[in-house]
């Protein structure tokens, strides 16, 4: 029987077990590159505190008491800023990442026009799994290590009118 992971609020007490799963996934990610420098992989603890603190929307995904995944989304007037989208190894490929991907737009329902995210242009899951939420590539860009990266798009969806 599978249990599903739960999509909660994250807390900054849950800082240190973000951090964990989120240097052990982008580890996974480095290694689809020739330099493994990726910004994840050096964030602070104290960094995720503050992102914790607000005003950022921060989701994990949990599996009873463990922290499974987690997300985080930064709104800039009307687009929603989707970032460090985390999925502890073992787990990935369980549909995880999908459900705090979705978690997560619906925290910003209202707020965000648009969802705009980028990842490793070479990040052929990755991709996979925006493409099914329905972004879309717009550009490609060098981050500051000069790895390529694929910014991707998504309109927000309206919420269903009940006054009709």
């Amino acid at each position: 029987m599978s249990v599903e992971a739960s999509i909660v609020p994250a807390g900054v007490a849950d800082a240190g077990e973000i951090l964990t799963v989120q240097r052990a996934a982008y580890l996974t990610e480095a290694q689809n590159y020739t330099d493994p420098f990726l910004p994840p992989l050096t964030e602070t603890l104290a960094e995720v505190v503050a992102a914790l603190a607000g005003p950022t929307i921060v989701l994990a995904a949990r599996l009873g008491h463990r922290l499974v995944g987690s997300v985080r989304a930064e709104l800039d007037g009307d687009t929603a800023r989707v970032g460090r989208l985390s999925v502890a190894p073992d787990q990935q490929g369980r549909g995880v990442g999908g459900r705090l991907l979705a978690a997560i737009e619906a925290a910003c329902v209202g707020r965000a026009a648009r969802f705009t995210l980028f990842t490793g242009a070479d990040s052929a899951p990755n991709l996979r799994l925006y493409e099914r939420h329905g972004y879309r590539i717009v550009a490609y860009r060098p981050d500051p290590n000069g790895i390529r990266l694929a910014v991707l798009e998504k309109p927000a969806v309206s919420p269903a009118r009940t006054d009709v």
